[in-house]
């Protein structure tokens, strides 16, 4: 029997490609949390959608209300406006939930102890949103020491991040390598139905798909924007 992964898992293109990645050796425990973000119904969709396509041995879902009522992102509160697109900004933009990962991999960790997972498979990416401080190869390496000092003597957990380095045209193209259904996941910011396509978000998935070649097989509000970030 394959050992366990806990991944987390928020039904987004990264998180998707990080569970194929680990679905190559590992028994998946997948794991999504909710915080109160905008598009969090269509996230859970696209998650559930991702489980049953790598036939997901456990699922939870689990919820962080408290992110939301601290606020400071554009994801949880809807009177602040989702930063419109700048691919070459270097500064943080308003999407950035504080300190969000450290609470995503705390859970992960406690799951992971109790299931008896070897592995959290985290797709942390830091060309995103100008390099979130959470998503930095560095933090992550701070999550991993914290987890040795934190856990039983005989536990050992290690949070692998396939992607960090990648870019989003690498990722697409290693979700195409791996037959990751990149057509279940949602990474959009706003839109429900449909992505909106000119959230931080949409703009660097839709760039790294025209840069892998490809279509984005998801639907957006105006098609157009397809062609726009190149």
């Amino acid at each position: 029997m394959k050992e366990l992964a806990v991944v987390l898992a928020s039904g987004g293109m990264d998180s998707c490609v990080c569970a194929a990645t680990a679905h190559q050796n590992y028994d998946l425990a997948m794991l999504h949390v909710q915080y109160g973000q905008r598009t969090q119904a269509r996230e859970f969709r696209a998650f559930n959608e991702i489980c049953d396509h790598f036939q997901a041995r456990h699922r939870m879902v689990t919820n962080l209300d408290h992110l939301a009522k601290i606020g400071g992102s554009s994801l949880t509160d809807t009177h602040m406006d989702v930063t419109e697109p700048d691919l070459e900004s270097t500064s943080i933009p308003s999407s950035y939930v504080p300190f969000r990962n450290a609470h995503l991999l705390a859970i992960a960790a406690s799951w992971a102890e109790v299931i008896g997972a070897t592995r959290i498979f985290f797709g942390a990416v830091e060309e995103d949103g100008s390099g979130y401080p959470d998503c930095r190869s560095s933090f992550v390496e701070a999550f991993n020491a914290l987890i040795e000092q934190g856990t039983r003597p005989e536990t050992h957990i290690r949070i692998e991040t396939p992607l960090i380095t990648l870019s989003k045209e690498a990722i697409v193209k290693r979700g195409l390598e791996l037959a990751a259904p990149l057509h279940l996941t949602w990474s959009c910011y706003q839109g429900l139905e449909k992505a909106c396509g000119h959230c931080d978000s949409c703009a660097l998935r839709l760039r790294g798909f025209h840069r892998a070649g490809t279509q984005d097989p998801i639907l957006y509000e105006d098609d157009q924007q397809r062609h726009h970030y190149t």
